[in-house]
């Protein structure tokens, strides 16, 4: 399943060389994780009844073009592949001209909430692969 998420670019989030700052690229893709999770049904209390809670455990990003205030910014999300705790998720943000302005690749861990350990990826997950 792939998700997209719009939002707006707003003055707080510029840094002093007039753009987006790096670190507030990492927020943004967090909100588009939180709303593909939301979109597959797969909110926190759901996730912690299945008996896991989603750690990042790595992130690769890509910054292709730099974004300024009121800039239009749609984020998609997917699930690129499982593994047996853990999963690899794959984000674009594109701009209003629909302008590559960053890519990334999150890996994901399945973790009990109470042990802390790893554990299998929910089949609830698996379902949500993308298959291109």
């Amino acid at each position: 399943m792939v998700t997209e998420l719009e939002i707006l670019v707003r003055s707080t989030e510029i840094d002093v060389n007039g753009h987006v700052n790096n670190a507030k690229y990492l927020e943004y893709l967090e909100w588009g994780r939180e709303d593909w999770y939301e979109q597959c049904g797969l909110d926190y209390e759901t996730l912690k009844n299945l008996g896991i809670v989603t750690v990042v455990a790595h992130v690769s990003a890509n910054y292709r073009r730099e974004s300024v205030q009121n800039d239009r910014l749609r984020i998609q999300t997917r699930l690129k592949e499982v593994g047996n705790t853990s999963f690899r998720m794959q984000q674009f943000i594109y701009n209003q001209r629909d302008e590559l302005v960053l890519d990334a690749e999150f890996v994901v861990v399945t973790v009990n909430p109470d042990t802390h350990q790893k554990v299998r990826v929910p089949d609830e997950i698996r379902a949500k692969v993308f298959q291109p």
